[in-house]
C-alpha cells in the first residue's frame, strides 16, 4: 500500500471515529435513551450514516437496544471503571471546576454537608480582583445560599434536622422560617438546581447543582459564586446549562446516576 493510500485510510478511520464519538456524546444522564431520530438531530449526521453506525455500535456492545431507543452499552461501563480506579473523587472532578471557572470567569466550588454545616472541599478561584472570600475547608450554614439549598433538597433527613433548629438571619434576605425553607428545598429539587442572591452574604450571588454517586445519593453541590455586580439574576440564569452539564459530567465520572434512573443488570 502506498503512503497516499495509507494516509487516506487513516483519515477515513479518524472521520468514522469522530462520527462514533459524536453519537456517543449525544447521550447524557438527563437523556440516557435516544431514538435514531434523536441521535440524527443531535449529531446532524445523515440518516443512513446514523443507522449504519448505530447498528455497528449495537453489534459491538457499545450501545444497547431498548425498545425503539438506544442507550450506552454496559460494555462501556466496564471499560470506564479502570479510568477512575484508585483515584480520589476530588482528583477526578477538580479539572471540571477549573473548566467551569474558565467559562464563567467566577469562582467555582464543591461543597459537602458535614453534620449541620456545609464545607468547601474543592475550589477554582476567579482571576478577578473583586471576589467573594472562599477557601478550602470554609464552613457555612446549610440554610443560606444555593449550595446549602441543594444539599438539603436531596437529603430530606438532614433538611428536617435543620428545620428543627433556629435559622439564623445572616442578611435581610436569609430564609428564617421552616415553611419557607421547606418550600425552597422543594422548588430546588423540582428545578434541579438553585440560584440565590444575598442570602448568606449581602451583594453576593450563587447557583448550585447536585452531584450524585452510583447509589443516586447526593455527594456534593457544585457552585458558581461571585459578586452580584457581575452576577445579577439574568447572568446566573444564562449559566444554568453549563452548571448542569458540569454537574452531570461530575456524576458520570464517578460512576453516579440521577435519582429515579433505573439500574439495569449486566448480561
Amino acid at each position: 500500500m502506498s503512503k497516499t493510500e495509507t494516509g487516506t485510510t487513516n483519515n477515513n478511520s479518524l472521520l468514522v471515529l469522530g462520527k462514533i464519538s459524536s453519537i456517543l456524546d449525544s447521550f447524557s444522564l438527563r437523556e440516557p435513551v435516544l431514538t435514531l431520530a434523536d441521535i440524527r438531530e443531535a449529531t446532524t449526521l445523515p440518516t443512513s450514516t446514523v443507522q449504519r453506525l448505530v447498528a455497528n455500535l449495537v453489534g459491538q456492545g457499545f450501545l444497547d437496544r431498548e425498545g425503539d431507543g438506544y442507550r450506552i452499552g454496559m460494555k462501556m461501563a466496564y471499560w470506564a471503571a479502570p479510568a477512575t480506579r484508585g483515584k480520589e473523587v476530588l482528583d477526578v472532578i477538580s479539572p471540571l471546576l477549573a473548566n467551569l471557572r474558565d467559562l464563567t470567569g467566577e469562582t467555582t466550588c464543591l461543597f459537602r454537608a458535614e453534620q449541620h454545616l456545609r464545607v468547601c472541599v474543592g475550589i477554582a478561584e476567579t482571576r478577578h480582583m473583586l471576589r467573594r472570600e472562599m477557601h478550602l475547608g470554609k464552613l457555612a450554614p446549610l440554610h443560606a445560599g444555593s449550595a446549602g439549598r441543594v444539599l438539603l433538597a436531596w437529603n430530606p433527613a438532614l433538611l428536617e434536622e435543620i428545620l428543627a433548629s433556629d435559622l439564623e438571619s445572616l442578611t435581610t434576605t436569609t430564609i428564617t422560617t421552616a415553611d419557607d425553607l421547606r418550600l425552597a428545598a422543594a422548588q430546588t429539587r423540582a428545578d434541579g438546581m438553585a440560584i440565590t442572591t444575598g442570602e448568606r452574604e449581602s451583594g453576593a450571588s450563587g447557583l448550585s447543582a447536585p452531584v450524585f454517586d452510583s447509589a443516586a445519593s447526593l455527594v456534593a453541590a457544585v457552585t458558581i459564586s461571585g459578586p452580584s455586580l457581575r452576577m445579577p439574576r439574568s447572568v446566573c440564569e444564562g449559566w444554568i446549562e453549563p452548571l448542569l452539564e458540569t454537574a452531570e459530567q461530575m456524576t458520570r465520572l464517578i460512576g453516579g446516576r440521577f435519582p429515579g434512573e433505573s439500574l439495569r443488570p449486566s448480561v
